[in-house]
């Protein structure tokens, strides 16, 4: 099972590297999928680190970033997070999640993410100011992911996922699943990690929608079938100060949609006597411009029997604006 999984990492790293040889026609890929809200992470550490998260990822997290991840984390029979995002326009993320350890090799976890738009006006071509309608957008997935420790250095993680998304009066619903490998190399502290996002089937969307016309109005029942926000990621991670006051972290990171640009991530964290920790990140090549790089903080209390952590992220986007996101996690040993 080991030397197939390092076979598949070889395989995918290496057509990852063809790809960024051979341009894709067109030059962008922007807009080639719907359910972008999967995009979306759900965390704050992993969100102030700029995405770069791949490889070290080792809480609950890690099964939206690495599914891999959840046998690095703190815990030996619980491990907790729960999450908050804000955006504009009163339009919030939230995410919850849940491990567990039921051998002594395998880990559990279960995640819920949801993203709350609130009630919207319409408006058309001819009736910008609105048409007196409203309507409103639901996202949500709930999956459940399980993770192997292989050796001391290599483990694997698996999701599976349900995701669905309404709008005004359609809905999608897709299964879908992602796979994650995290391995330490042992010199320096250096690590790398894969993931693959997303692997699901082209589905139609279904339900009824009623638009307005010069004459009158008319139902839509019929639609095109829509693709889900396909994601190889590939990261690397060592630590060029580590000792039991100081730990700084340097991450590169390679991500390669299938419906947008490739973008490379540079980020670092430091933590001093793993209680106070600062992140930082910038995204390269992305089609939304950061105005400055990602930050973050956190601080995280351990005791004998367990531990809590909180931890707040912030970036701020050319267009998008800035997004706040606090995340609260609790673990048992």
């Amino acid at each position: 099972m080991k030397k197939f999984l390092l076979v598949l990492a070889f395989f995918a790293t290496h057509l990852a590297l063809r790809a960024q040889i051979l341009p894709t026609f067109g030059d962008s890929r922007t807009g080639g999928s719907g359910m972008q809200f999967l995009k979306i992470s759900p965390d704050a550490k992993g969100m102030s680190l700029a995405g770069a998260h791949v490889a070290t990822v080792n809480d609950v997290s890690s099964m939206y970033w690495n599914p891999a991840g959840i046998t690095r984390s703190d815990t030996a029979k619980f491990h907790a997070m729960v999450s908050h995002s804000r955006y504009f326009g009163d339009i919030s993320g939230n995410f919850a999640g849940v491990l567990f350890k039921p051998g002594k090799l395998s880990y559990l976890g279960v995640q819920v993410f949801s993203m709350n738009y609130g009630t919207m006006e319409e408006t058309t071509e001819f009736e910008s100011r609105g048409t007196g309608r409203t309507f409103t957008v639901s996202n949500y997935t709930i999956g459940v992911t399980y993770a192997k420790v292989l050796t001391n250095s290599f483990s694997f993680g698996v999701n599976a996922k349900y995701a669905n998304e309404g709008f005004a009066g359609m809905h999608i619903h897709n299964a879908l699943f992602d796979l994650g490998l995290q391995y330490n190399v042992g010199i320096k502290h250096t690590r790398f990690g894969i993931n693959f996002s997303n692997f699901g089937f082209n589905v139609r969307p279904g339900g009824e929608v009623t638009i307005l016309k010069f004459n009158g109005t008319q139902q839509i029942e019929s639609f095109s079938n829509v693709s889900v926000p396909g994601l190889f990621r590939l990261g690397f991670a060592f630590d060029p100060i580590h000792n039991n006051t100081h730990v700084l972290t340097a991450i590169g990171q390679l991500n390669h949609p299938t419906d947008n640009n490739e973008t490379y991530v540079l980020a670092a964290e430091y933590s001093y006597l793993k209680l106070l920790y600062l992140r930082t990140g910038y995204e390269f090549g992305s089609d939304e411009r950061y105005i400055a790089p990602s930050a973050g903080i956190g601080l995280k209390l351990n005791k004998r029997m367990g531990g809590l952590a909180i931890d707040y992220g912030f970036l701020a986007k050319e267009r998008l604006g800035s997004v706040h996101r606090l995340t609260l996690s609790m673990y048992l040993r």
